[in-house]
């Protein structure tokens, strides 16, 4: 028992740490909405910072110059500490006024992804100015040990531990009771409202940007005595501080010191019983802690991060649907080749590696680029192809090519466990849990001596295939050109797979899900199966780069699969552009140990400071070129072609005549049944009750207008139906109940909806987004699988001219228009239109209520919320009234026009039966 405290208490050192940097996460996050990647490298360089004032030399970060400034003597130790912080506080204020501020408007994923390239700058500028050797620094705090019975506890951690707690208590006493602390809440909750009262957002964010950087270099200047100071240890100490942070929602800040300290302190007694118990597993059970906590907090819990209120929110760029492979897969091929043919030695040796990086970077591109999951764990997913192809090679004799592919699977299986707290979370959660999975991955198989070989690392046999050697050889006839030639094809075939997963149904749910899930799940889009399938198919496609990248070693080790390896491989993909297979491509070619690497080594002599410009670039692609720089050349080529359609010369137009009102083919028969019926529904938010025993019917063929004033429940309505709701009461779809079923089954079983805030995919043309919702139609249980005829739609709906391009460019007419097509290209049976005619003037909406009619007459019932009185009562054939979450009329436009009730609820006098025309 004994044994058990003392190792307790000595995780308070580590623990305090954590809760430090979970401190400034929190205070960064509620002022700026980052979750800043680089708490802890920030954390590192002030601690550097320390260790050199103590010895009177002041540290230049400027690569070129001395390494430090002498002072001309020791500093003393609060002198240091006070120089130290405030150096901290300028560079809170720099990262911020250059990196954060332009992207205050940017999606917090962006943010994070900038964190990344700072974390980046920071650890490869320390490792090039001051090296990776650890360094030791004085006690600063009281030595010595507390004897608790036969316990002796060192004192340096309780003091560590303690001052952190009364750090902790002054912060949340200042954000809770000054001035300060109320603008900084305030703005969090909305910066418009911020702004409205006089507050500065960006005053608050410089404010706090400066004390976290304070706080978070605080924990570095004190751990350092207890840790030496090591660069890749700090840098990961963002994990844990991550999983205290969450553990408190990233607001509350003694939950996040209280979660902070627990862990260091279960890491600790998890050390201990390493050594202690001979089952317990001998490495990787630290990393395990944060990990487990992560998921609890963020899965099982199932809270996202809280949102904060920006004026504007900006997408991460377009996916760009490839036009024509042919010519662009001859043409790189025999790039690829040429390049293979005419090099030798170690400029061969980096055409081999660009060909293999752009392999796992097309993972990358599927997870991410497509899916929008983004994953920080897929060179630890190819090391598991690499480790796995070890094993299948030496103890079972597994000979190529069955060996990669069945690596690429085990990679595919853990790939699959990787993904599966996508299923609860997503975002930036995700990137999270992905990291701590890595962490721990890389400490628990690729660090263990029992599983990975040792010290030498695992061992793989070179390639053969009927007699023919295809590896990479040895020697002077090292790199060979055949396992180039291996590693070209493998690329080929997985480049122009990727590229056909973009055009296929499979991409465009994807790329459906990364831009809206609520949407993409009205459109009968399975969110969860096709999250699994991206996860699936980007951890097969990284563990065959693994399996290439252990060819190409012959031995697999943990340093070329590490974590901080794949979070600066993930920052290329992401300068190159992460949603393209091209950018991909590129990435290969930039990435570490590419052509460009061993050119900028060999030529000019930069290969030392290749970390920090890939850092910097990366916060000048997520600024400047959200879509990478293969999306900026796509932008530039489509100029030239727009410009050249102008300048050549064309036939004169052709005028064709307006579409005509006629209906599309119908869809179904029109019966008398009723179609939907909603019995007692109920819905609850908190004490708050939305809807009270809502029950009406609705008969096949009909118009149902769903009326009332605002918060009179509607929308809250039209979400119970279609299961976005949680919901009381019965929901039945012809014969079926369907309450309590997943929106993606209701609408594959014939319920369709829009939604009030249209919600389209912005990164995909008009007819990429009608296209998604056909998926319902295509999977409807006992119907033919007949593809609906968009083009009809188009025609009826007057989208033909809009088809090709992006949604993003469109009037809030035309927009409305397209969620419309996207329901009815499901071909329901019934179908929620939220708003319709939202944005739509007069004319237009004049136009769309003769669109319903014959939209109606072709067989689809329609139930629509609207504001549009005139439309509302031209259109529909019956109306039920909601107010304050009940049913108050039911009946005939000419009947609810003379409702008493209705009038005094909704109507008013503006369509008084006096007043409105039979």
């Amino acid at each position: 028992m004994t044994d058990h405290v003392v190792f307790l208490a000595l995780g308070l050192g580590n623990g305090a740490v954590y809760a430090a940097l979970g401190l400034a996460l929190v205070m960064t996050f509620r002022s700026s909405g980052v979750v800043n990647f680089s708490t802890g490298a920030v954390a590192l360089y002030v601690a550097y910072t320390y260790g050199f004032l103590r010895k009177g030399e002041l540290l230049n970060p400027i690569p070129g110059m001395a390494r430090t400034v002498h002072l001309g003597g020791r500093l003393d130790l609060w002198p240091a500490i006070a120089i130290s912080l405030v150096i901290a506080a300028v560079l809170g204020i720099l990262i911020y006024a250059i990196v954060f501020r332009p992207l205050r408007t940017a999606p917090p994923v962006a943010k994070a992804v900038a964190s990344i390239g700072v974390m980046l700058f920071v650890q490869a500028l320390l490792a090039v100015r001051v090296g990776t050797t650890p360094v030791s620094v004085k006690a600063i705090l009281p030595s010595g040990a507390l004897s608790i019975g036969t316990a002796r506890i060192p004192a340096d951690r309780l003091w560590f531990a303690a001052v952190i707690l009364v750090l902790a208590v002054i912060l949340a006493m200042s954000f809770r009771w000054t001035r300060f602390g109320l603008a900084t809440r305030a703005a969090a909750e909305t910066e418009k409202g911020a702004l409205v009262t006089g507050l500065s957002p960006e005053r608050i964010a410089f404010g706090n940007w400066a004390l976290s950087t304070m706080v978070a270099g605080l924990s570095g200047i004190l751990i350092a005595p207890i840790v030496p100071l090591i660069p890749v240890s700090y840098t990961l100490f963002i994990v844990p501080a991550l999983a205290a942070a969450l553990v408190g929602n990233f607001t509350a800040l003694g939950l996040t010191v209280v979660a902070g300290l627990c862990i260091g302190m279960v890491q600790s007694e998890t050390t201990h019983l390493q050594s202690t118990i001979d089952w317990f597993p001998k490495s990787g059970m630290a990393e395990l802690v944060p990990l487990l906590l992560i998921l609890v907090f963020l899965v099982v819990r199932g809270r996202p991060l809280p949102s904060r209120g920006a004026i504007i929110v900006q997408t991460l760029g377009r996916a760009p649907r490839p036009k024509g492979l042919l010519f662009p897969t001859v043409a790189s091929v025999a790039v690829a080749l040429v390049a293979l043919l005419t090099t030798s030695g170690s400029y061969r040796a980096a055409v081999i590696t660009t060909l293999i990086l752009a392999v796992v970077a097309l993972s990358q591109v599927v997870v991410t680029g497509f899916a929008g999951q983004i994953s920080l764990a897929q060179l630890t997913l190819a090391g598991i192809g690499a480790f796995t192809l070890s094993r299948l090679t030496n103890d079972l004799g597994i000979p190529f090519p069955i060996a990669p592919v069945l690596a690429a699977l085990a990679a595919t299986v853990i790939g699959v466990v990787v993904g599966l707290p996508a299923l609860r979370i997503r975002g930036l959660p995700v990137a999270v849990v992905t990291l701590a999975l890595a962490v721990f991955l890389d400490a628990f198989w690729f660090r263990n001596s029992n599983l990975n070989g040792g010290l030498n690392g695992a061992h793989i046999k070179n390639p053969s295939l009927f007699g023919i050697d295809l590896g990479i050889g040895a020697g002077q006839a090292y790199p060979r050109i055949a396992f180039g030639i291996v590693c070209l094809v493998v690329l080929v075939l997985v480049a122009v797979g990727v590229a056909k997963l973009r055009t296929s149904r499979l991409g465009a749910s994807m790329l459906a899900v990364r831009a809206n899930e609520r949407s993409a799940a009205a459109s009968g889009i399975d969110v969860s199966r096709t999250k699994i399938k991206a996860f699936a198919i980007s951890a097969f496609i990284a563990g065959l780069g693994g399996a290439l990248m252990g060819y190409q070693q012959t031995v697999a080790t943990a340093e070329s699969f590490s974590v901080l390896t794949g979070i600066g491989l993930f920052a290329m993909v992401y300068i190159a552009g992460i949603t393209c297979v091209s950018g991909g491509i590129l990435a290969g070619v930039i990435g570490a140990g590419g052509i460009v690497f061993i050119v900028m080594d060999r030529v000019l002599h930069l290969g030392d400071y290749y970390s920090i410009i890939s850092g910097i670039l990366l916060v000048l692609t997520v600024i400047q070129y959200p879509e990478g720089l293969v999306g900026h050349l796509h932008q530039h080529s489509a100029r030239i072609r727009r410009w050249l359609s102008r300048i050549r010369p064309t036939a004169p137009p052709h005028h064709e005549s307006a579409p005509t009102l006629a209906a599309p083919p119908p869809l179904r028969e029109v019966s008398e049944e009723v179609l939907l019926s909603a019995t007692g529904i109920g819905v609850r938010y908190g004490g708050v009750v939305a809807l009270d025993d809502v029950t009406f019917d609705v008969r096949a063929g009909e118009i149902v207008g769903l009326i009332g004033p605002n918060g009179a429940g509607k929308t809250t309505c039209i979400d119970a139906l279609s299961g976005f709701a949680s919901s009381s009461g019965a929901v039945t779809l012809g014969e079926r109940r369907i309450d309590g079923i997943e929106p993606h089954k209701r609408s594959k079983l014939g319920l369709g909806r829009t939604f009030q805030g249209i919600e389209l995919y912005d990164d995909l043309t008009v007819r990429e987004n009608v296209a998604v919702g056909t998926v319902a139609a295509a999977k409807r249980p006992g119907e033919r699988s007949t593809p609906p005829d968009i083009d009809a739609l188009f025609g009826v709906l007057h989208l033909d001219a809009v088809a090709d391009r992006s949604v993003s460019e469109l009037s809030q007419g035309q927009r409305q228009l397209v969620s419309v097509a996207r329901a009815l290209a499901g071909r329901p049976r019934i179908v929620l239109l939220d708003e319709p005619a939202a944005g739509l003037d007069s004319t237009e909406s004049q136009w769309l209520g003769a669109r319903l009619k014959a939209v109606r007459d072709a067989g689809v019932t329609v139930v629509m919320v609207d504001h549009d009185m005139e439309l509302v009562l031209e259109v529909c054939d019956r109306i039920v009234v909601l107010d304050l979450g009940r049913v108050i009329a039911q009946g005939t436009p000419e009947q609810i026009q003379s409702d008493p009730d209705v009038v005094r609820a909704y109507l008013g006098t503006t369509h008084s039966p006096t007043e409105v025309s039979p």
